[in-house]
């Protein structure tokens, strides 16, 4: 008798296969006595330097640029002096190298698990660092994803950068982890590459290996045990639906011609051909702080203005809107020097960051304006974090003083929500950031599994609050589009149309989904289905009704 058990989808697709649990971490041996507090400090440095070394290369290897962007991010990890120092202590203190690393990465973890937000996010990275430190300390093999030589469902509590780095998609099937949520990093790196994949499923680790399983990375569904039969021809359905879309081109229209424009999130310029292969009619979301992470300076105009140019001009005359630096809460940038905050996630961050460094927004808006004038590209650039018309006001005659002629915010705290109608009266367009607009809707720390379900873009006071914007869009005929996580969900996206959003921005691997989806529907049929997903009791009733 099969079993079901529920997550969340954060990739959809429909995968069958038998359950493989990710390799357990290396056991620590008894304590060994230290003669030499230099030499056994200079075995654990070695052993950090490594897995350094590996996670470059890893990186150097990733097909994907963000897989290699967030492998390189841990690597920085592994090699800060403040957890060498904590090392070498220990190491004086008479521990031996395999416990020494083992202590240090144990008082940084319990750091960053009380710092919560992106820090919290962070503990399944050093848990990582810190097997992997061992494991060459030992002579073990490195822990990580097993090859057994033939397709599988993969199953753990949590996935780091490095475990999902080299999976090879002709035997990785799926990912499915008992915690994360959608802005987790094995939610990112799934959808990145295209594995179905759903995070926070109590009860899978309970499975035995080998266990056949059926994942629905859409629904968040994993049933155990199914009918092998029964299965296949589950997958083979979706498959058929997935090359059925994969064929349409095109503009983003409803079946009767109503227009919502379809477009890519990238980090750089690597991620540009993907959004090519998708057909994505521009980028929605150019996030600019890749270019700020992990740097001691901020980087130079000339720097910002070659990084800006190159997306511009791969672009090729499409629709380009870029992001300002998202910076603070879960994405500190030690160049900002933002320490001691009570409440990262409520501080300074955002276009708040120009209130204590006003050079910061105005050296980017030059840039962004040297690049646009350089390549004629049709640049539309908007401010993160916007609660008051003051702060919208503020940013649009910065950006242009800067030459920037359309400017907009992002929607991502209700009371910008709110007053979307006043602020659309001040700026050309809104941009709905659905992961923090849920986060703070529902005073729900993003990155807390535990509160995964309170995050689920289909709760409905956050697609209220998504129609409160489309509204003010509709009334005051300016565009309102959506850059979060929400826009990749096929099953939503006609929701989204229905309640007034003109544009979805998404990883590019989910554009010919939701297109297909679009197309298969009219728009009084989104207007239909928007009603009834704002009216259920609950975010399971509102796909249900859907669906």
């Amino acid at each position: 008798m099969s079993e079901v058990l529920t997550g969340i989808g954060v990739c959809a697709g429909v995968v069958a296969g038998p359950l493989l649990r990710l390799a357990g971490a290396p056991a620590l041996p008894a304590p060994g006595p230290v003669t030499d507090t230099a030499a056994e400090f200079a075995r654990a440095e070695a052993a950090l330097a490594e897995v350094v070394a590996e996670l470059g290369r890893r990186a150097d290897r990733a097909a994907d640029a963000t897989v290699a962007e967030v492998l390189r991010a841990e690597a920085l990890m592994a090699d800060d002096e403040e957890l060498r120092e904590g090392v070498r202590e220990l190491v004086e203190a008479g521990h031996d190298a395999p416990h020494a690393i083992d202590g240090a990465f144990a008082a940084f973890r319990e750091v960053f698990a009380a710092a919560g937000g992106y820090l919290a996010e962070r503990v399944a990275d050093l848990d990582d660092l810190r097997n992997r430190a061992v494991a060459v300390l030992l002579g073990l093999p490195m822990p990580g994803v097993p090859a057994p030589g033939h397709p599988y469902i993969l199953a753990a509590r949590d996935l780091a950068p490095a475990d999902t780095a080299d999976l090879d998609p002709e035997q990785v099937a799926g990912l499915v982890t008992e915690v994360g949520g959608p802005t987790s990093h094995t939610a990112i790196l799934a959808r990145a590459l295209g594995l179905p994949a759903v995070v926070a499923c109590p009860g899978v680790l309970d499975l035995a290996d080998g266990t056949f399983v059926l994942l629905d990375g859409g629904s968040g569904r994993v049933e155990a045990g199914v009918d092998e039969d029964i299965a296949r021809a589950a997958t083979r359905r979706a498959s058929e639906v997935a090359a059925a879309a994969s064929g349409l081109t095109g503009p983003g229209r409803t079946s009767d011609g109503y227009a919502v424009k379809l477009l890519a999130n990238v980090g750089s310029a690597k991620n540009v051909p993907a959004a090519d292969e998708a057909h994505a009619e521009g980028i929605g979301l150019f996030r600019t702080e890749l270019l700020f992470l992990d740097r001691a300076g901020e980087p130079s105009h000339a720097e910002q203005v070659a990084a800006y140019r190159e997306v511009f001009t791969a672009m090729a005359g499409r629709r380009v809107v870029i992001r300002t630096l998202d910076a603070g809460a879960d994405k500190p940038l030690p160049f900002l020097h933002q320490h001691g905050e009570p409440n990262p996630a409520l501080g300074i961050r955002g276009l708040r960051v120009a209130r204590q460094r006003p050079h910061v927004l105005t050296a980017q808006l030059a840039a962004i304006a040297e690049a646009r004038a350089e390549t004629g590209a049709d640049v539309w650039v908007m401010a993160p974090m916007v609660s008051t018309l003051a702060e919208a006001t503020s940013f649009v005659a910065a950006a242009h003083d800067a030459g920037l002629p359309t400017a907009g915010v992002m929607i991502e705290v209700p009371a910008a929500a709110l007053r979307a109608a006043d602020l659309l009266r001040a700026v050309d367009f809104l941009s709905i950031g659905t992961n923090d607009l849920s986060q703070y809707t529902f005073a729900a720390d993003r990155m807390c599994g535990d509160l995964a379900d309170l995050l689920d873009p289909w709760q409905p006071a956050l697609l209220q609050l998504i129609g409160v914007c489309g509204e003010a869009g509709r009334d005051l005929s300016k565009p309102v589009g959506v850059c979060g996580e929400a826009a990749a969900d096929p099953l939503l996206a006609p929701v989204l149309a229905g309640l007034g959003v003109t544009s979805l921005s998404m990883s590019p691997r989910a554009i010919p989904a939701v297109r297909a989806s679009l197309a298969a529907r009219t728009e009084a049929d989104c207007r239909r289905l928007a009603a009834l997903a704002v009216a259920a009791d609950g975010p399971v009733e509102a796909r249900k009704l859907v669906s």
